[in-house]
């Protein structure tokens, strides 16, 4: 759409990789910070970025990874660590940026939660609830954020067909892996296939824009029809 963007990620050369990448595709200023979010310093290292780059105007919080365990044998430290990339990384930078985006006049801000923030896989207890305490802090920073003229909303996707997907589906599968994929998506979407990158962000940008100018604190789902309940 035109938009400079900062982008971040723990390894060095793949975001300086795509940085490259998107400079080419869109035409624009794309500027790589390799930081790991689940620290202080690592958001510290994006708040400064974007200030050095003139401010940011939209912030979109998009960092987490999927879990696999039980309750009963989840260890203290791997709780605190998905509470930390999650939760904390959104609030960390939330309050660094916003003071940038009130100083240029407003935002938005955008938490990329998961429909497991309300309709939780028995296999992520972790996830289900770092994600539903993700959710809950949009909703609370959208109210303390507007009266700065910075809009907050979240988005809950479903089944986003990514490279993460993939690589699980191949592990599992082996070279019936795009078999296994139509099937979760059987199993979950009511449009029976998985959703793409390029959908999402599609409706993210709308979100981030001024067309969107009076959604303020909302929860919007974008899985197909995976969730199961009305709102």
């Amino acid at each position: 759409e035109g938009a400079n963007v900062l982008i971040t990620a723990r390894t060095e050369d793949a975001i300086r990789s795509a940085a490259q990448s998107i400079a080419e595709e869109f035409g624009v200023a794309a500027v790589p910070v390799a930081s790991d979010v689940s620290t202080p310093e690592g958001c510290n290292a994006i708040i400064k970025a974007a200030e050095a780059a003139g401010g940011a105007d939209i912030f979109v919080s998009n960092a987490g990874t999927g879990s696999n365990e039980t309750v009963a044998e989840a260890s203290d430290e791997k709780w605190t660590s998905y509470w930390d990339l999650h939760v904390m990384a959104a609030v960390r930078l939330s309050r660094g940026l916003a003071n940038q985006m009130d100083a240029k006049g407003g935002g938005a801000m955008l938490m990329n939660a998961s429909i497991c923030a309300v309709q939780p896989l028995w296999y992520e207890p972790i996830y289900n609830t770092s994600k539903a305490a993700l959710l809950m802090f949009g909703k609370s920073l959208s109210t303390e954020m507007i009266k700065r003229n910075i809009r907050v909303n979240t988005v809950n996707p479903g089944l986003i067909r990514t490279p993460d997907w993939e690589n699980t589906a191949k592990e599992l599968r082996g070279d019936g892996w795009e078999d296994y994929l139509q099937e979760v998506a059987d199993e979950h979407a009511d449009i029976k296939r998985f959703g793409t990158v390029e959908e999402l962000a599609d409706f993210c940008v709308f979100l981030c824009s001024p067309r969107a100018s009076y959604s303020v604190g909302s929860v919007y789902h974008v899985d197909g029809g995976m969730l199961k309940t009305a709102s």
